[in-house]
């Protein structure tokens, strides 16, 4: 049996402590300023987590109240309140199937990693444009039969979740080695958690994407 690849240290690197930068509001997508979370509409506010976590009920059930009550500094505060509460969900769930249900239809909300554009329908097979641009380099017919293959195989170990991981840049070999890594330790409390840390740390990236994007944006356009 192959010894399991140690869990990935890499972490999105953390937004700077400083004065909120001035933001386009025509970018698309757009990520409003953290500080104006509590006063968007209901459709904003669900809009912006499906931006960073992708669309889940499940989510907007837990997330919407946690955003409502409190105040952030920044979005890596937010998603670092999330992925606590998510993981504390994951350890309590033992025993009640409910709990469990409402916790995967979160960890199930990403689209299948290298699954073909047609799948499931829609254009993108119902990826997110944020989505398809993290998996470009993961295409091709050969690439995505590989991990047709490996996704059935993970979800038949772990039913009810699905694989993700940070891609960040990383090739084929990288993520098939850790996919296979992953389904032959067959821990499924260490998979949801995996999960966990795995949707929160691309949460955190595509913040920190956005956000400068957005800045940038707002800059050429004021020379204009």
């Amino acid at each position: 049996m192959t010894t399991p690849a140690a869990p990935s240290t890499q972490q999105p690197q953390p937004q700077t402590e400083q004065s909120p930068p001035t933001l386009n509001p025509t970018a698309t997508p757009f990520l409003p300023a953290i500080t104006t979370l509590r006063t968007l509409s209901p459709p904003a506010l669900t809009a912006t987590l499906d931006l960073l976590f992708e669309p889940s009920p499940d989510l907007h059930a837990l997330a919407l109240p946690t955003v409502r009550t409190l105040s952030f500094a920044s979005y890596d505060d937010l998603i670092a309140t999330l992925r606590t509460q998510l993981l504390d969900i994951a350890a309590a769930v033992e025993g009640d199937a409910e709990g469990r249900r409402r916790l995967y239809g979160v960890l199930g909300s990403h689209p299948r990693l290298g699954r073909k554009k047609k799948e499931e329908g829609g254009e993108n097979g119902g990826m997110s444009g944020l989505s398809k641009a993290e998996q470009g380099h993961l295409t091709g017919a050969e690439v995505e039969e590989e991990l047709g293959r490996l996704n059935e195989e993970y979800e038949r170990r772990f039913p009810g979740l699905r694989y993700v991981v940070w891609v960040n840049g990383r090739g084929r070999e990288e993520v098939v080695a850790d996919m296979r890594a992953r389904i032959e330790r067959g821990d499924l409390r260490g998979e949801e958690r995996a999960v966990i840390e795995a949707m929160c740390d691309i949460a955190a990236d595509r913040a920190r994407k956005l956000l400068q994007k957005s800045a940038e944006e707002a800059v050429e356009n004021s020379k204009s």
